[in-house]
């Protein structure tokens, strides 16, 4: 295939999907990620598309904002891998609030196995996730419907969440940067999220490699309220995705990095690697202990996920 039919091809997929990643576009045109990933610097220069880490979204710059079906496409297998360590952090009993979003759907399906859980959403894919789950209660806020996100948002979603304390709130969002923090592109979505990021005791953010040094419209969680972030391990070539994590550690976030085996062929560039093992970072978290950067297989021996668990309890 000629580079114009390629790229022709690579256009009509974005088009077609709002955002496709690298790997689906290599595999559509059947070529390598490197050839893709030069083909969409080129479509970028001639203002048909966006670039981003991972994939290639229509353009629109901070204000467009991909709908379910397109996000849903995008980064499954990194999704999933951040699903299952986020899940290893919530005790029986515990009572939490989990976001609109691809990856805390994802979340969702996992926390339908942790008995005695109380989940507290504003997303209908969530509390559907939940429904069959007979000892975890799901509470969902008032709201509008926002059909592009199947999330309930507006005065009403606020007011309900007005006086509500859990331990821990899950939250996505469409970037990630050390300066602002975790961001949307939609106001009445961050104001849900800022609602209930001020309901919870802790603030976990989840979002993956493509989100890194990604700025959007609205700021839902600055840095200095995130107490952990779960990503993934960035391919090899995403030196600002690793640039950004490093800044995100330097201000006293937690982060804490899915491990490479979340699909059969591995992450993005990770084939054939191992997971970096845990090791502290040198800068001080303001009043609290050394900020870690940690590797967490979600196939690994359960055995050891739980001791793992329970050592980071007793850290904190």
């Amino acid at each position: 295939m000629f580079a114009a039919e390629r790229r022709q091809l690579i256009l009509e997929m974005v088009r077609a999907n709002g955002a496709v990643s690298l790997r689906e576009l290599a595999r559509v045109v059947q070529t390598s990620e490197v050839t893709v990933r030069r083909d969409v610097r080129a479509l970028e220069a001639e203002g048909l598309l966006d670039r981003r880490h991972g994939g290639a979204v229509l353009p629109g710059g901070f204000t467009r904002e991909s709908g379910f079906p397109q996000k849903s496409h995008l980064a499954t297998a990194e999704k999933t891998a951040i699903a299952d360590v986020a899940a290893s952090l919530v005790e029986e009993g515990e009572a939490v609030v989990v976001g609109a979003g691809t990856t805390t759907q994802e979340l969702a399906r996992r926390l339908a196995r942790v008995p005695g859980l109380t989940v507290v959403t504003n997303s209908l894919l969530v509390a559907q996730a939940l429904a069959h789950a007979n000892r975890v209660e799901v509470v969902m806020t008032g709201g509008t419907l926002r059909g592009s996100n199947y999330a309930l948002v507006g005065s009403g979603a606020e007011q309900s969440l007005q006086g509500l304390r859990v331990s821990r709130a899950f939250l996505s969002g469409s970037g990630l940067t050390a300066e602002r923090g975790l961001s949307t592109s939609n106001m009445l979505s961050a104001s849900v999220d800022r609602a209930l990021v001020q309901a919870a005791a802790e603030v976990v953010v989840l979002a993956d490699h493509t989100k890194l040094g990604t700025d959007t419209m609205f700021q839902t969680v600055p840095t200095d309220v995130m107490t952990r972030l779960v990503t993934d391990e960035p391919p090899p070539h995403d030196d600002r995705a690793a640039t950004e994590l490093q800044a995100l550690a330097d201000q006293g976030v937690q982060i804490t990095v899915a491990g490479a085996a979340a699909s059969s062929g591995g992450l993005d560039g990770m084939a054939g690697r191992r997971p970096r093992r845990e090791s502290p970072l040198p800068v001080q978290r303001r009043g609290g202990p050394t900020p870690q950067l940690r590797s967490a297989s979600p196939l690994s021996d359960p055995g050891e996920r739980e001791r793992a668990r329970v050592a980071d309890l007793r850290r904190r």
